[in-house]
């Protein structure tokens, strides 16, 4: 069991003076593109971006060298679902309403709490906080990186980082209490007499306070993460926020058996960030438990992630999401892809997070083993090239 955090914010990463920071690494996976891996590697880091990622080379005078030979490093994981950045005070659910485009989740936001230091320790890095799944369209969530120090606007990346809608499951469970008669039918009513009026106010030329940032999901301008799940669910979400409308739109969940429709979702281009559920065992009727990620994976839904929904699914467990997908049939490497740069890119993101690569954030997990393996350690970790956790230097136990 995890114990009771006590992560330092160090300040190792730059020397004083502004020289850089070169760690020597038994392994580098970059995620990137061709899948580059580095046996072993260097990385540099200079200002908080990493300047070099690659073979080993010789370290410039004044430098601080890290041997870190023993090690596997990786980027910092990212988790688009996510509810830990109040710090377990709460979610973020507004009932009055069934949609609600002007609420953000940025002011709950409690920084470097200690749901946010055990995610760090853990290798987990960027976090998309977004509000609970209470009504149709609960608002906007807030994207930070899980610095263990800080203020609010040292922590925070974007304070509105994209939309959070729930289109199934919840908000059709409590239509009995506050009578809003919410069946599949009305949901999609709901969502899309909202999101016409949302277009027709930048059509018009009219400004709306409450549509602002909506306007801008509809136009392609920010990234909308739909709590949806069931293959009818799935289907009919991905087929409104995808087809009709042409948004930036990444399913979230598509549990239960929203898998036996991953071939449309394929086929449409839709982005499954899957999860905190990654098997099907009452539904099939194939006669077996079905590993969800890995049929979404097979089917060739791009840019599958994984999520936590943390506290579901407590976020320094983050990892095993892809260890427990691996071990119901998916990729082992494809699942270290679905915890960094799939997520990243599919929330538009992967130009700072995701990989490994110059002139990205300097955001550098160092491992004792295999990312994936249970018994591995995270040793160290590097958020803008701060040192943020040092398992040397703290008591936390993993």
């Amino acid at each position: 069991m995890v114990g009771l955090v006590g992560v330092l914010s160090l300040s190792l990463a730059i020397p004083a003076g502004g020289e850089g920071l070169a760690l020597r690494c038994g392994k580098v996976l970059t995620m990137d593109a061709n899948d580059t891996v580095h046996a072993p590697g260097m990385i540099w880091v200079e200002g908080g971006k990493l300047t070099h990622v690659g073979a080993l080379r010789e370290v410039p005078e004044g430098w601080m060298l890290r041997e870190e030979d023993e090690t596997w490093a990786m980027p910092g994981m990212v988790d688009l679902h996510t509810h830990i950045h109040s710090g377990g005070f709460g979610d973020t659910n507004d009932m009055v309403h069934s949609v609600n485009p002007e609420l953000r989740a940025h002011s709950a936001l409690r920084p470097a709490n200690r749901l946010g230091k055990l995610a760090c320790a853990a290798g987990v890095t960027c976090l998309f906080g977004i509000p609970g799944s209470g009504t149709n369209m609960s608002g906007f969530g807030v994207l930070y990186k899980t610095k263990t120090s800080g203020s609010f606007d040292e922590i925070v990346w974007r304070r509105v980082g994209g939309l959070k809608v729930a289109q199934d499951s919840n908000p059709q469970g409590r239509a009995g209490t506050f009578g809003w008669g919410n069946c599949r039918a009305s949901m999609g009513w709901t969502l899309e007499d909202v999101a016409d009026k949302a277009l027709a106010s930048r059509r018009e030329g009219r400004r709306d306070p409450a549509l602002e940032n909506l306007e801008k999901v509809m136009h392609g301008e920010l990234p909308v993460l739909i709590h949806t799940a069931g293959s009818e669910g799935v289907v009919n979400t991905a087929r409104m926020w995808s087809r009709k409308y042409g948004t930036r739109c990444v399913i979230s969940h598509g549990s239960f058996d929203g898998w036996k429709v991953a071939s449309a979702i394929a086929e449409w281009g839709v982005p499954v960030n899957h999860g905190p559920r990654t098997m099907d065992h009452r539904s099939s009727r194939n006669g077996r438990i079905n590993g969800t990620g890995a049929e979404y994976d097979a089917a060739g839904v791009p840019l599958f992630s994984l999520n936590t929904d943390s506290s579901v699914i407590p976020q320094e467990e983050f990892f095993l999401q892809g260890s427990m997908t691996a071990r119901l049939g998916a990729d082992p490497y494809r699942m270290l892809r679905a915890l960094t740069i799939h997520p990243a890119a599919a929330f538009g993101l992967d130009d700072h997070v995701g990989s490994l690569e110059v002139g990205k954030d300097a955001d550098v997990v160092l491992y004792d083993g295999d990312p994936l393996d249970p018994r591995t350690r995270v040793m160290r970790v590097w958020i803008d090239g701060d040192l943020q956790f040092d398992r040397e230097e703290s008591r936390a136990f993993f």
